[in-house]
């Protein structure tokens, strides 16, 4: 895997969602779960409810700002309630 887009949801606070693109998966979540990341340090525990793969940054870049539209938070919001997790 190049490039991933992921969505992370909040464990301790209801309707709360982040979506993000990386080429490194597993370093970004260490960064979101230590507070690294501004915008996600108040909502940890956090997990990664789904992952999409990329071969390029800029398709995983579309698809991680088509996935904070009004359609796309939409196809999200669908995504985490098919997801099992909430």
């Amino acid at each position: 895997m190049k490039y991933a887009v992921y969505i992370l949801i909040s464990l301790i606070r209801k309707n709360w969602s982040y979506v993000g693109s990386t080429s490194n998966l597993e370093q970004r979540y260490k960064d979101h779960m230590s507070g690294k990341t501004k915008s996600t340090k108040a909502y940890r525990p956090l997990k990664i409810v789904h992952i999409e793969k990329y071969n390029s940054k800029e398709e995983a870049y579309q698809r991680e700002l088509f996935l904070k539209t009004g359609i796309g938070r939409e196809e999200k919001n669908k995504i985490i309630k098919n997801s099992g997790i909430v």
